[in-house]
């Protein structure tokens, strides 16, 4: 069984592999965290890499902004950048996103889906609002706390429709985290004391990404890109979820549903299972899988990293699992392919 260490370096490993890290160069950037400056060869040593590949691994570590190289030194040596200084340069490379996006906009037909820049405040602002209103089922949404006034009622709104919500601020002091009363205007949010992209995923069919400060000034010259594209949509709401959702800070949650009640977004059903356990209760789920097949069982365990503790034993793992008359089977959403089943929806209810 591993300790609490084990799972700690487990979660960071795999969030660092979300920025396309691979396993040699998460291990020579761990073993830099711990020795902070050191020689090729101590790193070596450390990483458990041979001397010549640590050159390599540094430069590409160097280009994502995780490292410093001092090949002016002799011997040379090789230091991390500070962890926040490393957030903030990993949050950059989403920038990265928008040439390639506005490569396939120049290539998009009449008839494909739409993707658009914008390149001002005002723009940015009143397509998130947009996206907001028009939002049935879930709505992922991060901009700078200063922003959040702004879109307030479309999230309480969003929220008294139904819509599974979460929020993520940036730019937030601890000191100002009790500064607003969420209840109603999300169902968890957390936050981030750096700047950080601005998102809004709704119903995981359209996302408006832009730099962090494209809320920030009318001319900042920041840009967002407005998204319609089913695979990018996914690889957003993917970035959000794996990426910024945990890294950040816990800050309010909502209560669990009153039950029973049926749910037809699968990752609301999940949330809601959660925090029933989390809470000691005893539940049981009625689902009905894509194909129309029905089971019900007692909720044995729920996988999950939309709130502590993470549950998860890999990136964006969403699931439950149930006590079948059949046996123990696994239950994911739409396009899970590790679980047994995939919902249609679930009905969560008290033990009987």
């Amino acid at each position: 069984m591993s300790g609490p260490g084990q799972t700690d370096e487990t979660a960071l490993r795999n969030e660092l592999s979300v920025f396309g890290l691979s396993d040699t160069e998460i291990d020579t950037y761990l073993a830099l965290l711990s020795l902070g400056e050191a020689t090729t060869r101590t790193i070596a040593d450390e990483a458990g890499v041979t001397q010549r590949a640590v050159y390599g691994i540094a430069e590409r570590l160097e280009r994502r902004g995780l490292v410093r190289v001092k090949d002016h030194a002799s011997p040379t040596t090789i230091s991390a950048s500070p962890p926040q200084e490393a957030m903030e340069n990993l949050s950059a490379r989403l920038e990265s996103m928008i040439p390639s996006l506005e490569e396939r906009f120049e290539q998009t037909t009449d008839g494909a889906p739409e993707i658009q820049m914008v390149k001002s405040r005002e723009t940015a602002l009143k397509r998130l609002r947009n996206a907001l209103s028009k939002a049935e089922t879930e709505a992922l949404v991060a901009v700078p706390e200063h922003a959040y006034p702004e879109v307030e009622q479309e999230l309480r709104d969003a929220v008294d429709r139904g819509v599974f919500t979460f929020l993520l601020l940036g730019e937030v002091d601890d000191v100002d985290t009790s500064a607003h009363d969420f209840t109603g205007a999300a169902d968890a949010v957390r936050y981030w004391d750096a700047a950080l992209p601005v998102f809004c995923i709704v119903d995981n069919e359209s996302a408006l990404v832009g730099d962090p400060h494209i809320l920030s000034l009318p001319h900042s010259g920041d840009e967002a890109v407005s998204v319609s594209q089913g695979h990018l949509t996914s690889s957003i709401l993917g970035t959000y979820l794996s990426a910024y959702w945990p890294a950040s800070k816990i800050q309010y949650v909502a209560d669990p549903a009153s039950l029973p009640k049926t749910f037809d977004w699968f990752r609301e059903a999940v949330f809601h299972a959660f925090l029933h356990r989390k809470e000691g209760n005893n539940i049981w789920a009625d689902v009905v899988t894509e194909n129309g097949a029905e089971f019900s069982g007692k909720v044995s365990d729920v996988r999950q990293a939309f709130i502590e503790p993470a549950s998860n034993d890999y990136t964006l793992e969403t699931s439950i699992t149930l006590e079948t008359d059949d046996g123990e089977v696994s239950v994911g959403g739409p396009g899970a392919f590790i679980e047994e089943y995939r919902a249609k929806t679930v009905t969560l209810r008290l033990e009987p």
